[in-house]
């Protein structure tokens, strides 16, 4: 099975990803292969930390965004307006 061919992930799927991913999830946001993916843990040089849980990789979804230059703050599709009875804050 070939996960860049089935497409990576949005960037909303992203937002949707639990605090941390399995490594397949991870290589399929970064356009990585299985195969590729497992060989660059091997070698130490998965782009973003990798924790072994049990016999299992895990990626925390900070880190994976962080390497895709995605900030983990609230983001909009939209600007967002001022609300005109409000004190200005953003509430």
């Amino acid at each position: 099975m070939k996960y860049p061919a089935e497409g990576g992930i949005s960037f909303t799927e992203m937002f949707d990803l639990p605090v941390v991913v399995d490594l397949l999830t991870a290589a399929r946001a970064l356009g990585i292969g299985r195969t590729t993916a497992y060989q660059l843990v091997r070698d130490d040089e998965f782009p973003c930390p990798v924790l072994r849980v049990g016999g299992r990789y895990r990626v925390p979804t900070s880190g994976l965004m962080h390497v895709l230059g995605i900030e983990d703050g609230p983001v909009y599709s939209v600007d967002r307006e001022p609300d005109a009875n409000s004190s200005g804050t953003g509430f």
